[in-house]
């Protein structure tokens, strides 16, 4: 059985697409969990509108839920804050494994569409390998599907930078990668193996935004990444974050964090690196500055050095909230 958890914040204008996709999916055998990370919009209403429409039951619980209410096909969990992706992810795979007939917990971000035959394929890709730790598949873009956005990605080794492995290729002229030479599978669409959260746990919670899910593949062992060339994902990318694309630069707010949490997973697992990759970082910040993207490399500086987001950046996280995003409350310019 396959565990979905699909976090949204700020999703009302692409969460009924995902959840439509997911309903029609060949493949039964699904429990689907939303983990609201206290959203602000019409998130909720949106996703009662869409049960509604279709006919289905869906099941409410607070933060503190307990064990994962059965039968339950679709269950709404009010996380009752913002815990970022890590917290809110958590959330959902802790409420999923309190069903022992779950064995794979897909992560599906909000702003995704699958083909009817993904989870499917996940399934038997899932039976075929054996143990693994993480699994992924072919992401395209959702408003470009000619291209693709991630066949998985790698992280430098000296400069902590992470790319998408075929990003910007055609489809139908790309062989997806040998998993084996992948850091990491795309966050926006992962499969994880039962095994891989018991021996590895969680999702470290303090990056806040990026970079969680290549700290957690870097935490694997010997339980090796998998592909799943049968399976496809449509990806918008960054609706509410700004997460870059072909046709927008990363936002202020992403670029905090992209920078920032490079250099807490640098620190983490390559110390060694932590001159070049500082160094490296501040060329890329020049850039930003060359070009006239000032907001940006502002803010990507800031992230890059530790020091608090700018006004703009904090005030896109409710009050509440900002300690646990930032390790701070109000000390900001």
């Amino acid at each position: 059985m396959i565990g979905v958890v699909v976090l949204t914040f700020q999703s009302a204008d692409v969460i009924e697409a995902c959840l439509e996709s997911l309903r029609v999916s060949d493949h039964s055998d699904l429990r689907i969990v939303i983990c609201d990370n206290n959203s602000q919009d019409k998130t909720i209403d949106a996703i009662k509108k869409w049960v509604e429409a279709c006919g289905l039951r869906i099941t409410e619980i607070g933060p503190e839920p307990g064990p994962l209410p059965d039968p339950a096909y679709l269950t709404l969990l009010h996380i009752g804050g913002n815990l970022g992706f890590a917290g809110g992810v958590n959330a959902g795979i802790q409420l999923l494994r309190s069903d022992p007939r779950i064995d794979l917990f897909w992560i599906l971000n909000p702003d995704s569409e699958v083909a009817p035959d993904t989870a499917g394929a996940y399934a038997r890709r899932a039976k075929e390998v054996g143990p693994f730790s993480l699994m992924g598949s072919r992401i395209r873009y959702h408003e470009a599907p000619q291209w693709i956005q991630s066949d998985g990605g790698q992280v430098s080794l000296w400069s902590g930078v992470c790319r998408n492995v075929n990003l910007g290729k055609i489809p139908e002229m790309t062989e997806p990668p040998d998993a084996g030479s992948l850091d990491f599978i795309s966050g926006a669409n992962m499969v994880a193996s039962r095994q891989f959260v018991e021996r590895a746990g969680l999702m470290v919670e303090d990056y806040f935004l990026y970079y969680e899910e290549v700290d957690w593949a870097a935490r694997r062992g010997d339980l090796p990444l998998v592909l799943c060339p049968e399976a496809e994902v449509f990806h918008h990318g960054g609706t509410m974050i700004g997460t870059g694309s072909f046709t927008r630069r990363p936002s202020p707010f992403a670029n905090y964090f992209n920078y920032r949490n490079r250099m807490r997973f640098v620190f983490r697992f390559r110390p060694w690196a932590l001159p070049t990759a500082w160094f490296m970082s501040m060329l890329r910040v020049g850039k930003l500055f060359a070009i006239g993207a000032g907001d940006e490399a502002w803010a990507a500086l800031r992230g890059l050095n530790g020091l608090p987001p700018p006004t703009a950046v904090r005030d896109q996280i409710l009050p509440a909230d900002r300690m646990r995003a930032f390790g701070m409350r109000e000390r900001t310019r």
